[in-house]
């Protein structure tokens, strides 16, 4: 009986990447490594090849030349000291939250393709908020991509303090010496008061965010400087916080306060999505009877019955860009902070 048997298959090694993009040896390892003087069109053949070949880089011995974890920490925070139940339905409305998934998204398409990733944080408490400040301190992230959904939340002060590399999804209510993306949430709104008006409503009302949230200020503060510059200086308001429920909730206020009531800006699509359920349950129809806006343009948009016109965040790309910022912060520490301001646009479907 013979004793020979099958070789192992050899793993993949940087020198079949270079044979595989016509490329040297020198250049495959620059591109692995994540140096970005490396021509654009040669990282794609050096991507392709890697693919191709089954190439996996050994992290261990990369992070010894490049003192990166090559992990990134994306961190939900809040304010306060949350409750054990406060803590698990916090965790329960980021997953349920289309807003989130969109974010990680965004966070992930960016950082896959440069062999990084994201480890996911809550920061609800002190504790959890030291527990992130010592993490990256560690070193066992690079950085830290920030979503803040509090205005007093201590987190991004906290990490400024540190001097460590983070990024903010929204601008910080506060001062504070950090980079950030944010959208033109005042501009997207008056997109929604133009378009209600457009169409003929005389009694709009509005579903407005979370008003310790700057970006429910904003976009109050935008539905209603378009609605007055244009005759109407005194739009109705109910607060909601973002959720399906409160703004089904808002919606009925409304309805019993301004029973002729024609149209209706609500600051998120959840929001927009409960007003739609009501009006539906109080015998309107949407649009005929009242025309609906919402504000985001996520999954819920589409899903709405009818579908919602909405105001489109881009917040996959914002996301991404987010990422962006950090990776050159990681790689140039001196560079100064900056912000990116995206900009709104109008998505008509069938409610308005």
């Amino acid at each position: 009986m013979s004793r020979e048997s099958a070789a192992p298959s050899a793993m993949p090694t940087l020198e079949d990447v270079a044979r595989a993009a016509g490329v040297s040896r020198a250049t495959v390892s620059r591109v692995v490594n994540g140096i970005r003087n490396v021509d654009p069109a040669i990282q794609q053949a050096v991507r392709d090849a890697v693919a191709a070949t089954g190439y996996t880089p050994n992290r261990a011995a990369r992070s010894l030349v490049t003192r990166r974890a090559e992990t990134i920490a994306l961190v939900v925070s809040g304010a306060g000291d949350a409750s054990e139940e406060e803590q698990n339905a916090f965790a329960s409305g980021v997953f349920a939250d289309p807003f989130f998934g969109r974010v990680t998204a965004g966070v992930v398409g960016y950082l896959r393709p440069r062999s990084m990733h994201p480890v996911l944080m809550f920061a609800e408490t002190s504790a959890a908020r030291a527990q992130v400040v010592s993490y990256l301190r560690q070193g066992s992230a690079d950085g830290a991509l920030i979503v803040s959904t509090h205005a007093e939340d201590p987190l991004p002060g906290m990490i400024a303090a540190a001097g460590l590399p983070a990024v903010l999804f929204a601008r910080p209510a506060e001062a504070v010496p950090i980079s950030y993306v944010d959208l033109a949430h005042q501009d997207g709104a008056a997109l929604a008061a133009d378009h209600l008006l457009a169409r003929g409503c005389r009694r709009p009302v509005t579903i407005a965010g979370p008003q310790d949230v700057p970006a429910g200020r904003q976009r109050l503060a935008g539905f209603q400087e378009s609605m007055s510059r244009q005759g109407h200086p005194s739009v109705p308001v109910a607060e909601g916080g973002f959720t399906l429920h409160s703004g089904a909730e808002a919606m009925a206020r409304l309805l019993a306060e301004h029973p002729d009531l024609d149209g209706v800006f609500a600051a998120n699509d959840l929001m927009a999505q409960g007003a739609c359920q009501v009006l539906r349950e109080h015998g309107r129809q949407v649009p005929a009877d009242v025309a609906v806006v919402g504000f985001d343009d996520s999954s819920v948009a589409a899903a709405c019955r009818p579908p919602l016109t909405t105001v489109r965040q881009p917040v996959e790309e914002m996301a991404a860009e987010m990422a962006r910022l950090l990776q050159e912060r990681i790689e140039h520490p001196g560079r100064e902070v900056t912000s990116v301001v995206f900009q709104p646009r109008l998505v008509v479907r069938e409610s308005a």
